[in-house]
């Protein structure tokens, strides 16, 4: 492929609610209903991320509330119980953060997400200070590009790469990013690869090939 690949960068939002370690419970709980965000990082010093705060975090506060636990359910819980007595960003937010740099390729971060299950990742750069942040909807951003944008990427990095000569008996057709590609071909062992490459065009939904070989194109 001779497009560059989408990076966290290109999606991510660079406008980030973010708390300092000493930031009380209420002003998390009250941030987090304001700008409608689930978790967010905690930073020190000039920016650095040292852990993430979510409502998972704040939510031990109310489920131990009434509850007296035994010793050993104590032990059970004891990571929760010691949030439930918390009231500092810094005492109840999860650490270390799973974190992600700006040049990770969104295939990356959607692994990561789902290996360390969390929703959103905080983006840092090689000194570990907050750039932004890239969430689930973010990574979905790429199949927002427009059909027309998608067939042209499609032709010039895939069809006139693999087929240089035949090309132009190619039509590359794109429907709600699904691309159809239709024609004459002389090399026929490169239609799979045509399959592959325009599978991975960022932003295509599907790929249906109809592509057939003969022997002279």
């Amino acid at each position: 492929m001779t497009a560059t690949p989408y990076t966290v960068s290109d999606v991510m939002t660079r406008k980030v609610i973010a708390f300092t370690p000493d930031a009380g419970f209420k002003e998390i709980a009250a941030c987090m209903e304001r700008w409608k965000v689930s978790a967010a990082p905690v930073v020190e010093g000039e920016g650095r991320v040292v852990g993430v705060v979510s409502e998972a975090d704040l939510l031990p506060k109310e489920e131990f509330r009434d509850r007296r636990l035994g010793l050993i359910e104590q032990m059970r819980h004891l990571g929760d119980t010691a949030k439930a007595g918390s009231v500092r960003a810094g005492d109840l937010m999860t650490t270390p953060a799973v974190t992600i740099r700006p040049d990770s390729t969104l295939p990356q971060a959607a692994r990561l997400m789902a290996e360390r299950r969390v929703k959103r990742l905080p983006v840092v750069d090689a000194d570990g200070t907050l750039k932004g942040i890239v969430s689930r909807a973010d990574l979905l951003k790429v199949f927002l590009r427009p059909d027309e944008e998608l067939a042209e990427d499609v032709r010039r990095d895939v069809v006139k790469l693999l087929f240089p000569v035949s090309h132009t008996r190619v039509e590359v057709a794109v429907t709600q990013g699904v691309v159809t590609l239709t024609g004459q071909v002389r090399d026929g062992e490169s239609i799979p690869v045509a399959t592959r490459l325009a599978q991975a065009v960022e932003g295509v939904v599907d790929v249906r090939c109809r592509l057939e070989t003969v022997a002279s194109a």
